[in-house]
C-alpha cells in the first residue's frame, strides 16, 4: 500500500527544496534578460481560450465562462500560448516571448505535470534555424545563472556549453533502429503503414494489429532513439515527416519532411520548433483530421479556433518555438523530477499536496 506524498508545505519539505526553487528564479531571470537584450518584447497570452489546440494526442482542462446574460460558454485553459502569439504576429510583432503557465491533462510523470511553464518565443521573418542556435545560447545562459557545469538526469549528462549535434530523423532511424524512415513516406506526405511495420517488426519493435503509421514513429522514436541522443551534449533532432508536424511548413526541397526541431539533453526532450505553417486552409485541413482521429480514439473533440485561422491568413513567414522551462531547470539543477523545481505543485487527486 502506498503512503500518501509528504506536503511540500512542511518546513523541512521546503528548507530541502528551496535551493533548486532559488535556482529557477535565476535562470528566469537570466533568459528574459538574453530576450530582452535582443530585442524581444515579453507578452502575456490569456490562459483561457476558445480551443485548448488540435493536436490528436493533447488533452485540455475544460471550463465554463459565464456571460453578462447568465448563458454559459464552454472555453479552455491553454495547453500553449501559440494560437494567441501567432495572432500577436498577425496584429504586426514581430519578436516576442512568453512564460507561460500552460495546462494539460493525462499528463503527470516524473517529467509531466498538469500545469507548467512553456517558454515560447517566435521571430518574424527569420528562418528555423536561428532557433538552434537560440537554444544553444540559452542552455548555456541556463547553466552560467546556477553554477552549474553539466546537465544532468538519471546519470546521463550534456555539456549545455557545447555546440549540439544536429541529426535528421531520418539519419536517427537509420542510425538507431536500422530503419529506412523516409522510404515509407511518399513525395505528398502520404504514408506506408505497411512497409514501416515490416521494417519496425524486423527491429524487433513490437506492434499491434491497429497501429498507424504515427503510433508506430511514435514507439521507435521513444523506446529505441530518446534514450540514446543528448548524450555528452546537446541534440537537435530536425527534419520531420510532414505527417509528424502539424503546425509546421514544408521543407523546401524535399516535401516529404517539415521544418521542425526538437531538442534533446540527456534523452530529454527540452524544446519543440517550427518553421511556422501560415496556409489557413492546410492547417484547418490539418485541425480536422486530427481531431477526427482523436474522436476516434478518445471520443472527444475540440473545436478549431476560427480567429486563430483568420489570424493566419495576415501572419507572416515566422519561426516558433516551445521550451519547457521546467525540465530546463531540472537539467541544470540535477533535480529527480519536475515537482522538485515548482514552487507549489498540483496536488495529486484525493491524496492531498504533493
Amino acid at each position: 500500500m502506498s503512503s500518501a506524498p509528504i506536503p511540500f508545505w512542511r518546513p523541512d519539505i521546503h528548507a530541502d527544496r528551496r535551493p533548486a526553487l532559488l535556482a529557477r528564479g535565476r535562470v528566469k531571470a537570466a533568459l528574459r534578460r538574453w530576450f530582452e537584450e535582443r530585442g524581444l518584447t515579453e507578452v502575456e497570452a490569456a490562459i483561457l481560450q476558445l480551443s485548448p489546440g488540435n493536436e490528436t494526442h493533447l488533452h485540455g482542462f475544460g471550463t465554463t465562462l459565464i456571460d453578462n446574460a447568465a448563458q454559459p460558454h464552454p472555453y479552455y485553459l491553454h495547453t500553449s500560448p501559440e494560437f494567441a502569439c501567432k495572432k500577436l504576429l498577425a496584429a504586426g510583432e514581430t519578436r516576442i516571448f512568453d512564460f507561460a503557465r500552460v495546462f494539460r491533462n493525462r499528463e503527470r510523470t516524473a517529467l509531466h505535470h498538469p500545469e507548467f511553464t512553456m517558454l515560447e518565443w517566435y521571430r518574424s521573418g527569420e528562418d528555423y534555424e536561428v532557433l538552434m542556435a537560440d537554444c544553444s545560447a540559452l542552455m548555456a545562459e541556463a547553466a552560467r545563472a546556477v553554477g552549474a557545469t553539466a546537465l544532468r538526469w538519471r546519470g546521463v549528462e550534456a555539456d549545455p556549453f557545447a555546440e549540439p549535434e544536429r541529426l535528421t530523423l531520418h539519419e536517427a532511424f537509420a542510425r538507431h533502429v536500422g530503419i529506412d524512415l523516409l522510404a515509407t513516406v511518399s513525395s505528398d506526405g502520404e504514408t506506408d503503414r505497411a512497409a514501416f511495420a515490416a521494417q519496425a517488426e524486423r527491429a524487433g519493435i513490437r506492434l499491434a494489429a491497429d497501429d498507424s503509421w504515427s503510433d508506430i514513429f511514435s514507439r521507435v522514436l521513444s523506446e529505441r532513439i530518446e534514450p540514446h541522443i543528448g548524450r555528452g551534449r546537446a541534440t537537435i533532432l530536425c527534419e520531420y515527416p510532414i505527417s509528424e508536424a502539424a503546425l509546421a511548413r514544408p521543407k523546401p526541397g524535399d516535401p516529404r519532411v517539415a521544418e521542425r526541431f526538437e531538442l534533446y539533453a540527456c534523452g530529454v526532450e527540452l524544446a519543440n520548433a517550427f518553421g511556422e505553417l501560415t496556409d489557413p486552409a492546410e492547417q484547418r485541413r490539418r485541425f480536422e483530421a486530427d481531431m477526427d482521429e482523436k474522436e476516434l480514439i478518445y471520443g472527444e473533440r475540440y473545436p478549431v479556433d476560427e480567429d486563430f485561422l483568420a489570424a493566419l491568413a495576415g501572419m507572416p513567414a515566422a519561426s516558433g518555438i516551445a521550451l519547457g522551462f521546467d525540465r530546463l531547470v531540472m537539467l541544470v539543477t540535477g533535480a529527480r523530477r519536475i515537482e522538485d523545481v515548482l514552487w507549489t505543485p498540483v496536488a495529486e487527486p484525493g491524496r492531498g499536496d504533493a
